[in-house]
């Protein structure tokens, strides 16, 4: 469903009309201008718990935000790393030739707000000289942010590091108005020209608007790693299947909650939540119906978290990949109950200080040994597997395009981080998903069954930094990064160290735990 569409919904009892338009008006504005709970009737779209398509997009979090994401259009090279990691839809990106670019701006009769809508743009050699080296016109980039959607977390500062063409500043009335008209103004550019998109620069598919799935508007936290993943993953699928090519069924837990406070749904893909423990059942019966009505071609996905993937729903997870069913899962690993306040879970860390499993004088936090999800879904057999973190945006993109493409089930597990439970700050996710790769703690790989036979042939730890070695070595502190490094930048291992910085007996162990299992995937790979 798009905004633009109204809907007919059959059951057996009767037929409803649902009016989008209306909807949008009458429901998302009365929660939008706070009289919803005093005047708002109960009707039958309510008692259905039916949210149409987008209405995230209507949501304004600008009272939430300090600061917002001032843009340097001197130092910007065009890599998208701040649109691609941005949680919340809220820093796009846009090409668009020089002379097209000069025609919008003369139709501004300000000078003032022309001066202002020039500075979001930038020459780079990604966009301007690399399409002139081809003979066609050079692109100017432009940077936009939402700033209705905009949280403040500084994600996209973090990861645009050295090239610093964004830095956070405090907001004011002015500011909020100048960014608005602003994001105005790129609302009425036409996107970009498929000449300016390189399908080689994976990121690029961000610049395209038939990967932009998620619209923002979710009641996610600040900087939330999950809402990353969400985003590329629908990204990624969108890009080659489009928006009617694909479809969700949500296990219950932080990403159900935070798509669908309601009225607001930041999906323009159908999706439907089901019980923390069945959504692979569920998708199985949905996947079963489509291909009745022909619609082999059109991807279905998956999405639950650790509890509802590697604990309570791992028997409907592992029935679904022993049927061989053509789905797609998602498991967005936070090593932690998210939704139910931080309790521990079998993906937790040996030593984690959690809910269920706290840190005190007899046990020192989490005991038992992590659940590696990842390598159980390969013994599945004709199971493509990929353990991935946002911050590798390649490996992560790859594995998603790979996904849709392998002709049965799938799994996709990715390190999000969940900044309150994690104890790291708001923009900080995509630094602790890459060190936790960097660390061993969390290492990539992908196993693909169409390479080969044996599981050497299917096994790739390409993305890891040194995969030959037991520990990865900082080039510039020439010093081993592992697993207690990792830990000593999370709240959740704090009681694990000293008053000197020492680890505990209790981390140390980890740390070995954690070397074993990567001993483990090398000998998988062949790499021992």
């Amino acid at each position: 469903m798009s905004e633009r569409e109204n809907v007919t919904l059959n059951t057996e009892e009767e037929e409803t009309f649902l009016d989008i338009a209306d909807f949008n008006s009458r429901v998302v504005g009365a929660y939008n201008d706070g009289s919803a709970e005093l005047g708002l009737d109960a009707d039958i779209q309510v008692a259905r718990s039916i949210v149409p398509a987008g209405t995230g997009a209507l949501r304004d979090f600008s009272y939430i935000a300090p600061d917002l994401p001032e843009f340097y259009n001197d130092k910007c090279v065009g890599c998208m790393d701040c649109v691609t990691e941005c949680p919340d839809t809220a820093i796009l990106g846009i090409g668009i030739s020089e002379s097209d670019l000069e025609k919008k701006l003369n139709d501004i009769s300000d000078p003032e707000e022309k001066k202002r809508l020039q500075a979001r743009f930038s020459k780079t050699k990604k966009f301007h000289g690399q399409a002139e080296k081809k003979g066609i016109e050079g692109a100017m980039f432009g940077i936009f942010v939402d700033p209705t959607k905009c949280k403040g977390c500084g994600e996209c500062v973090e990861v645009c590091g050295s090239h610093e063409s964004l830095g956070m500043v405090p907001k004011d009335q002015k500011m909020l108005e100048d960014f608005q008209q602003e994001w105005d103004f790129y609302k009425t550019l036409p996107e970009t020209p498929e000449e300016y998109v390189n399908e080689k620069f994976l990121a690029d598919m961000m610049l395209t608007e038939r990967s932009l799935l998620y619209v923002g508007g979710a009641g996610s936290c600040m900087g939330c790693g999950e809402a990353t993943a969400l985003r590329m993953m629908t990204a990624a699928t969108g890009f080659t299947y489009g928006k009617e090519g694909m479809g969700i069924v949500a296990s219950t837990g932080c990403n159900t909650v935070y798509t669908s406070t309601y009225p607001y749904n930041p999906y323009i893909v159908p999706w439907t939540n089901s019980l923390f423990e069945n959504g692979p059942a569920v998708a199985m019966g949905v996947r079963a119906r489509w291909d009745q009505e022909g619609m082999e071609d059109k991807r279905l996905w998956v999405i639950g978290g650790d509890g509802a993937m590697l604990d309570i729903g791992f028997q409907s997870l592992s029935r679904m990949l022993a049927s061989g069913v053509d789905i797609k899962v998602l498991v967005l690993d936070t090593q932690v109950y998210s939704n139910t306040g931080g309790q521990a879970s079998t993906s937790s860390y040996g030593g984690q200080d959690a809910k269920m499993s706290q840190h005190g004088k007899v046990v020192q936090g989490k005991t038992e040994a992590r659940k590696e999800l990842s390598t159980i879904c390969l013994m599945h057999g004709d199971v493509y597997v990929s353990q991935t973190t946002c911050a590798h945006v390649n490996h992560f993109y790859r594995s998603i395009m790979e996904a849709n493409e392998f002709p049965g089930p799938a799994v996709i597990n990715v390190f999000t981080t969940c900044q309150p439970e994690h104890g790291v700050a708001d923009d900080m996710a995509g630094a602790q998903a890459k060190l936790a790769a960097d660390s061993r703690a969390f290492p990539v790989f992908t196993y693909d069954p169409r390479r080969g036979d044996t599981i050497k042939e299917r096994m790739n730890l390409t993305g890891n930094p040194s995969p030959n070695k037991d520990w990865y070595v900082n080039p510039k502190t020439k010093e081993e990064v592992n697993f207690i490094d990792f830990a000593r930048t999370e709240g959740r291992f704090a009681k694990q160290f000293d008053k000197d910085g020492n680890p505990s007996e209790v981390l140390l162990a980890t740390n070995e735990e954690r070397l074993k299992n990567w001993h483990r995937l090398q000998e998988l790979a062949g790499l021992r």
